[in-house]
């Protein structure tokens, strides 16, 4: 191993001067079979447990079992109002206004909720646009839009891909397609990152490309909510869906998110999906039979909040807003990430490539390495070392440093293990 800064003793000065590295202590880390913390790079497919999700769930547990039905009304944190706790930390994390954002539902459950009220096709009007390659269930759910309004998804449905020979899509070739096809474009929608490059697109100019062209606007954000900075207001999408099992750290399955943007807000004549929790509170309980929403996204529920599921996402976001927020998270990230590039570089590419993004800009916390030879069997001899990472066929190995639990040891222990591993 070289010396200098590629050394494990960098690592452990840079592991001293990170003033984020008390919040790992908040985590439960995983053992290796050898007794050590693993190195766990796949939060952006699972987030690790914050250690107060089991307190925050057992108080939950406590009010069932104490109060029963009054739990709904009495307890630390009523279960009526129980979204209300989210309001400010989720628009936080994602760049809204408080009354911008929701915890509802789960991911893909909301991408289809939204897109009721959002993706309004008409005959000549009616074409969905994705990136080629975007996560299956956005395809799937961008498909079935497109099939209920009774539309070929093998014309509806344009995924624009990255040029021949590359793996990143280009922002201007987006902007060119909705320039030259746009009045056929009902809605845009895009994932935040792309889940298996890495690839953070830029959301303020696909979000302007597409209102030009007099689309609106959509954005899957579960690999980018927690992951890199977000502003969704400012940016003006209008409408975007986001996990919290991810980087988020919510426990799997758990609550997901919806933004609709305040100038939707107050618009009664939107189409959508009702149901009784997104009346207007005022009215909820006269238990009449006209649905009459409450502004802004909180409008778009339709059931009342999964108390059980949401208790661990609280933990979590509570954490996130004691570390500063996305603005001090995203400065180790990309700290992380410069280091584990610089340590990958030094092994060479002999026996794989980069295909994640160079840029800072164009990029958060996930380096995807595509294996010249078995990327399965690579990940297995990861994984026997303890360093967790996430394999996505054909030959993709996805390594995601996350900042509020990682260290900079955990990225020297992975680039040793990596070389050891490829060069015998």
């Amino acid at each position: 191993m070289s010396q200098g800064r590629l050394s494990r003793e960098h690592a452990h000065t840079l592991d001293g001067q990170d003033e984020l590295a008390p919040f790992r202590e908040r985590f439960c880390i995983p053992k290796h079979k050898d007794g050590s913390d693993i190195v766990y790079f796949t939060g952006n497919s699972l987030g690790l447990m914050p250690k107060a999700a089991r307190t925050l769930l057992n108080e939950e547990l406590d009010v069932w079992a104490e109060l029963a039905v009054d739990g709904h009304f009495e307890g630390p944190r009523p279960w009526y109002s129980y979204h209300e706790n989210f309001t400010e930390l989720a628009a936080e994390v994602v760049g809204a206004k408080p009354g911008e954002v929701v915890m509802m539902q789960s991911l893909t459950t909301n991408v289809h909720l939204l897109m009721v009220s959002f993706y309004r096709p008409t005959r000549e009007r009616y074409r969905i646009v994705v990136e080629k390659g975007a996560f299956p269930s956005d395809q799937y759910a961008v498909q079935s839009q497109a099939q209920v309004h009774g539309f070929d998804p093998e014309d509806a449905v344009v995924e624009l891909a990255p040029r021949e020979g590359e793996d990143l899509l280009r922002t201007e070739d987006i902007e060119a397609y909705l320039e030259a096809e746009g009045d056929k474009v009902a809605v845009v929608m895009f994932g935040g990152v792309n889940f298996r490059t890495g690839q953070v697109f830029d959301l303020l100019r696909i979000t302007k490309a597409a209102h030009a062209a007099g689309a609106k606007c959509g954005f899957d954000l579960a690999h980018a909510a927690g992951n890199v900075p977000l502003s969704l207001h400012d940016w003006g999408p209008d409408f975007a869906a986001f996990c919290s099992y991810k980087y988020l750290n919510s426990g799997p399955g758990s609550v997901a998110g919806a933004f609709v943007h305040e100038r939707h807000a107050k618009d009664a004549s939107l189409p959508r999906f009702a149901g009784w929790w997104g009346n207007d509170p005022a009215s909820r309980f006269e238990m009449g039979d006209v649905f009459v929403p409450q502004p802004g996204a909180a409008g778009w529920q339709i059931s009342n909040a999964p108390v059980f599921a949401m208790a661990p996402a609280l933990a979590s976001l509570r954490i996130f807003s004691e570390a500063g927020g996305m603005t001090r998270l995203r400065k180790k990230s990309v700290a992380l990430i410069d280091y584990l590039l610089s340590l990958v570089d030094d092994i060479g590419t002999e026996h794989f490539e980069v295909i994640s993004p160079r840029a800072e800009k164009d990029r958060g916390c996930q380096v995807s390495i595509r294996a010249k030879k078995d990327a399965k069997a690579l990940r297995a001899v990861l994984q026997d070392h303890g360093v967790v990472t996430d394999y996505r066929p054909p030959d993709v190995i996805r390594i995601a440093p996350v900042p509020l639990y990682n260290t900079f040891d955990d990225v020297w222990r992975f680039a040793e293990v990596l070389r050891r591993s490829v060069q015998g």
